[in-house]
């Protein structure tokens, strides 16, 4: 059986915490920058129509900037928390497992080729990059008799990212547009534009919504496949709408800030050290986790060198790899 809830703690109370810690970090991310601005412009910005130079930056650079990682951090939050319940694997990650990689490389191929395709375009060549991916690192980590370890998975998925790197690279000095796919591919929310938001969060919000829908047959499916088939589950079915939704939330997040690798590897672990192994409590807790992580790294990106930025998928990654050896080090053991 698992653990509903870790703790005497009632989850309903766990998650009222998270949404207020979540708002709180909104705010902060909001207020603070190379600009200086303060709690009362973020009000006006929001909720009034008063316009001067502060708000203008809130309202067309900060606000999409932040809701933007509001929701790439909690589908890539989400997006690995699915990968590790679905293969058992506590090492799962998209940006680990070859989805975002390949998401990369058919971005850069299409921008090679399609140089005036639009946002939405983007974003359907990403899915297909990140299933192909996907796809690749699972089948050769299955070509070995006896299925794929956790581990052996994370060497398919690290030579499979580096050959699909490769390729974006590669594309990219021939066709001479490094540049560009680098603006996609460097892990950065600069520029993001409340248009960019608009294509993308309804794709992000249809994956976590199934996600939530499935968690319970996901809960099962990670404890033994066995155990799902004997109470009646299509596996088949089950993995299909829960690969699908991977491919929704990294690809999407990927067309918006490109690679992020570790943020989908750590949340879920931290998760699970306060709400237990009951998916119904780890996928809503992912997504408010994430979005707070990313709102955290993004605000760090902005100012630990005002006015320089530094990308925030650097920030992600130093708190991520340390981490990742910590998790290797436990054998894969949860947080607990």
């Amino acid at each position: 059986m698992t653990k509903k809830n870790k703790g005497s703690i009632p989850f309903f109370f766990k998650l009222i915490l998270g949404v207020l810690i979540l708002i709180g970090m909104f705010v902060v991310a909001i207020v603070f920058g190379a600009a200086e601005t303060t709690v009362s412009d973020v009000w006006n910005a929001i909720f009034t129509s008063v316009k001067s130079q502060q708000i203008s930056i809130i309202r067309e650079i900060r606000l999409p900037r932040e809701v933007a990682a509001i929701f790439v951090g909690a589908a890539l939050a989400v997006a690995g928390s699915i990968m590790q319940g679905m293969t058992r694997n506590p090492l799962a990650d998209p940006g680990l497992l070859g989805l975002t990689a390949g998401a990369n490389a058919a971005l850069a191929i299409t921008m090679a080729f399609l140089p005036n395709v639009n946002y939405f375009g983007i974003m359907i060549t990403c899915f297909i990059g990140a299933a192909v991916g996907s796809i690749i690192v699972f089948g050769i980590g299955s070509i070995k008799k006896g299925g794929f370890s956790p581990f052996r998975i994370v060497l398919a998925g690290a030579a499979v990212t580096g050959f699909l790197t490769a390729i974006s690279e590669g594309v990219g000095i021939y066709f001479k547009i490094s540049q560009d796919i680098s603006m996609w591919t460097s892990g950065g929310l600069v520029g993001t534009s409340w248009e960019q938001v608009k294509v993308i969060v309804p794709f992000i919000m249809i994956g976590i919504m199934i996600a939530l829908f499935l968690s319970r047959q996901l809960t099962i499916l990670s404890l033994n496949e066995e155990v799902a088939i004997g109470l009646g589950q299509n596996i088949s079915r089950i993995k299909g709408f829960l690969f699908i939704v991977i491919v929704l939330l990294a690809g999407a997040s990927v067309a918006l800030v490109g690679n992020m690798a570790f943020l989908g590897l750590m949340v879920p672990h931290m998760v699970r050290a306060f709400v237990g192994t009951d998916y119904r409590f780890i996928i809503p807790m992912s997504a408010i986790f994430g979005a707070t992580f990313l709102l955290f790294a993004d605000l760090l990106g902005r100012t630990i060198n005002i006015p320089y930025e530094t990308p925030v998928a650097a920030i992600v990654a130093m708190i991520g790899l340390p981490f990742f050896l910590f998790i290797v080090h436990k054998g894969g053991k949860d947080l607990s």
